[in-house]
């Protein structure tokens, strides 16, 4: 019989050394392909890796600038930074967090919503990151944690700078305020511009002038061990701190014109013509900006939001109001340039006007009439006949035309964001609007009503104008940008609008001369304000008639807002102003006083207010029409 061998040794020993020689080759290729894979990483990819270790190693933390100061043309502060204490907590470092809470309540004021704040943060960081517990503690209440420090692990007491109006509301929609950074602003095409930055200017000159204020960031680059805890500072590059604004505004003219409005809706703004300087920008009724700091609480703010007088509204620039009769003088000025308008040429007045073939009838102010009128006339006594007469003879091209020449219809280009144009019916805008201009239209534009819409700031606009010879010249808040290092100034230089047209050389004069007989006048509308002043003003009175059909009433009634408009001292004015106080009545005896007020301070250092009895008995003379 055959016999199989049951093992072939000489196989085997083949097999086993193919084996070996193919794991050989294999991991010699695996080696080189690790070595190649090293080599690549270590020599082609060093700096970037080593970058990418050495950001993680290093983080670089950025460190606040404080934000420039602004103050009003005299110095005084409306708007700093100071430093205020936080408590912080590092979460990790508390070995019982409730027990931690307890005695911090025996030492500063934590209320729910600190601790609710506090609990939402807590969620949000990591256990060895700080987390601010309260912002803003007082002086006495630092002291008590900085006394106990040794006592309270985990607790750190940190300073640093927090935006602070220290006048309130005063002037609040010419500075405006700061705010948080929102999540937005963070994400935006600006987010670059704002990287380590906690706040932010939202209205106002801390808006329009973000860049000059906000200054320059600083970083301080912190080593972080491999459980991202910061070891220790590395390097340090300072912050530079932001420019300083001296503003046109005096700060005491604007708190007298604000007490003068007592909270009522309305606005005032007063103007240097020669430079376009602004003296004063009132919106009233205002409210406190600091809240906004830091973040202001639901409830306080719905309800200035709900407040039917409307605070947050921004009057001086966004007020759209009818200007009633103190758009009267700029229609005489385009009148004045044309060769069939004279100005000592008498009309009959008989209290009404109707149009050709139609027996509709514009009433005057005064029912009865005025009897004969001229220019002088109609502007002291504010004959509305004379002024319907001369809507229908210009025409509504005519007289839009030359409101835009006053700057109506256009914004100012003041220093502040967000002015609004106002409406002037121009051919182009009736067009837009695709409905019929009829006559009668015309008619009571020419008396300051209608669709006709302009700003308070526009019509100290176009005052200035009149009073600094025809020339227009751009409102101006801030008058130099301070470097707080280097004490530079760098002063915002006047601007020129093109001159008025002016066809007849006399005409600016004549204007002057009979808006000056509206205070000055046995007639004027506001002699009430005339009583013992050593200067001469100019002026017009206006009454807008509104019907208001707002939930509340029954029915129509009827609602005017007081207005006044004027410059002094004639000849050479150095103060041009309007006020408009809703729903007040009368011109002269609601926004005159105001006024004279204003500018008596500005022209002789006091208000010169006159004792009650003898003030009751000038207000009781003045007349009470538009």
């Amino acid at each position: 019989m055959h016999r199989i061998p049951l093992k072939n040794d000489t196989k085997e020993i083949q097999l086993f050394e193919t084996r070996i020689l193919v794991a050989m080759i294999l991991g010699a290729v695996l080696i080189t392909a690790l070595i190649a894979r090293l080599g690549y990483l270590e020599v082609v990819r060093h700096r970037y890796y080593a970058t990418l270790a050495e950001n993680n190693r290093i983080s670089p933390i950025p460190i606040q600038p404080a934000r420039g100061m602004i103050l009003d043309r005299n110095g005084v502060v409306l708007a700093e930074d100071f430093p205020v204490f936080t408590l912080q907590v590092v979460p990790d470092h508390v070995p019982n967090m409730a027990r931690l809470l307890g005695k911090l309540k025996t030492l500063i004021a934590l209320n729910k919503r600190d601790l609710h704040d506090f609990r939402r943060r807590l969620a949000q960081h990591k256990p060895f990151q700080s987390v601010t517990l309260r912002t803003h503690l007082s002086e006495a209440e630092a002291a008590r944690i900085a006394v106990n420090l040794t006592r309270l692990k985990g607790i750190a007491l940190h300073a640093r700078l927090r935006r602070d109006y220290p006048l309130g509301g005063l002037a609040v929609d010419a500075i405006g305020y700061v705010s948080r950074i929102t999540p937005g602003e963070e994400q935006g095409s600006r987010a670059a511009r704002y990287f380590g930055y906690r706040h932010i200017g939202q209205f106002g000159v801390e808006r329009s002038y973000q860049k000059e204020l906000m200054g320059r960031i600083g970083f301080k680059d912190v080593e972080m061990n491999a459980e991202g805890r910061a070891v220790k500072v590395l390097k340090r590059i300072l912050p530079h701190a932001g420019h300083n604004l001296y503003l046109n505004i005096d700060a005491q003219m604007q708190a007298i014109g604000e007490q003068m409005l007592d909270n009522r809706p309305g606005s005032v703004v007063a103007l240097n013509p020669r430079t376009g300087a602004v003296l004063a920008l009132i919106s009233s009724p205002i409210y406190d900006p600091n809240p906004f700091v830091e973040g202001i609480r639901e409830k306080a703010y719905k309800a200035l939001a709900t407040n039917p007088d409307g605070p947050l509204d921004d009057r001086a620039l966004n007020g759209l109001y009818p200007p009633g009769s103190t758009i009267k003088p700029f229609y005489a000025y385009a009148a004045l340039q044309t060769k069939w308008f004279h100005p000592h040429k008498h009309i009959t007045c008989p209290g009404y006007y109707h149009l050709p073939h139609s027996t509709h009838l514009f009433h005057c102010w005064k029912p009865l009439g005025m009897g004969r009128v001229d220019l002088k006339m109609a502007i002291e006594e504010s004959c509305d006949v004379f002024f319907y007469r001369l809507a229908f003879k210009q025409g509504i091209e005519r007289m839009a035309r030359y409101l835009t020449y006053f700057g109506f219809g256009h914004r100012t280009g003041i220093d502040l964001p967000g002015e609004y144009r106002g409406l002037v019916p121009t051919s182009a805008w009736i067009k837009a609007t695709k409905q019929p201009w009829y006559p009668g239209q015309t008619v009571i534009t020419g008396i300051g009503q209608g669709p006709l819409l302009v700003t308070p700031l526009q019509l100290a606009d176009a005052v200035a104008a009149l009073a600094n010879h025809g020339v227009r010249m751009r409102p101006e808040v801030v008058h130099g940008i301070v470097n707080p290092v280097t004490h530079h100034v760098r002063y915002v230089k006047p601007y020129a609008f093109p001159p008025l047209p002016r066809h007849r050389k006399n005409s600016l004069r004549v204007l002057i001369r009979d808006m000056t007989q509206v205070v000055e006048g046995p007639h004027g509308t506001a002699r009430g304000i005339a009583y013992h002043l050593p200067y001469k003003v100019a002026g017009k009175t206006g009454t807008a008639q509104l019907w208001n059909v707002s939930p509340g009433f029954k029915g129509k009634h009827l609602r005017s807002d007081a207005l006044f408009i004027a410059m002094a001292p004639i000849p050479n004015p150095r103060i041009a102003i309007a006020v408009i106080v809703e729903h007040a009545g009368f011109g002269a005896l609601a926004a005159a006083p105001i006024a004279r007020a204003l500018m008596n301070f500005y022209l002789l250092g006091h208000v010169h207010v006159l004792p009650q009895n003898q003030a009751q008995t000038r207000v009781a003379l003045a007349r009470t029409h538009p």
